[in-house]
């Protein structure tokens, strides 16, 4: 029986020693995958940004992807819908003035300040000045014209100091201008330009603009 039960006690730490060293073989190989999953946990770590990286960089890259004609075409469009918005702000203040040329004015505003917007941002994230140069002017494609349909000093003082049908009569008119000359970039940019968004601004506004120049061609025969 003493016999037996040392060989039983034998067996019993000899099976202890064994479950050890499967323990720390375990362990070791545990420690081995523990490495193998921290190099996965990393992984997606920095695949995070990896994958945040693409989608800055696509958004990088559709900024970049544009042309001289997207630039001349934020360039001229931005001073363009800023007289546009200030021409409508001066009728908006005045007095006596028909409901429609006023709906159409603030129409013409609620429109324009967004795009107003968007051009400056493609313009900064272009790195491109938000004024022509002197240079650019020169240079430009005579085709497009200086700032076309723009008004000058004088008649924005004039419209101005307009009141009630006289005023009606110079908004419409000089919206009219203004507007025939926003169509004429906006067609070149649709032509030349390359930027997508540009692209998508310049049709919205060939499509509006157009309708409004009817409308106003309509409310001007009323007078």
């Amino acid at each position: 029986m003493k016999h037996r039960y040392a060989t039983l006690t034998a067996l019993s730490a000899a099976a202890v020693i064994t479950l050890s060293a499967c323990g720390s073989s375990s362990g070791g190989m545990g420690g081995m995958d523990m490495g193998e999953d921290s190099s996965t946990t990393t992984a997606p770590s920095s695949g995070a940004p990896a994958d945040a990286t693409p989608s800055r960089s696509a958004d990088a890259a559709a900024v970049a992807e544009h042309n001289d004609a997207d630039v001349m075409f934020a360039q001229m469009m931005l001073p363009h819908h800023q007289q546009a918005v200030e021409m409508s702000d001066m009728l908006l203040e005045k007095e006596d003035i028909d409901p429609a040329v006023m709906d159409l004015a603030t129409r013409v505003k609620e429109a324009q300040e967004p795009e107003i917007q968007q051009l400056t941002g493609w313009l900064e994230g272009w790195d491109e000045p938000l004024e022509m140069t002197d240079a650019d002017m020169e240079s430009m494609d005579s085709s497009m014209g200086s700032m076309n349909g723009m008004m000058g000093e004088e008649d924005m003082g004039a419209l101005e100091a307009a009141e009630g049908i006289e005023a009606e009569t110079m908004f419409l008119e000089s919206m009219t201008e203004h507007h025939n000359g926003a169509v004429d970039m906006a067609q070149q940019e649709i032509e030349e330009g390359m930027f997508p968004d540009a692209i998508a601004m310049a049709e919205t506004i060939v499509e509006t603009q157009q309708a409004e120049i009817e409308e106003m061609t309509a409310l001007l025969e009323q007078r």
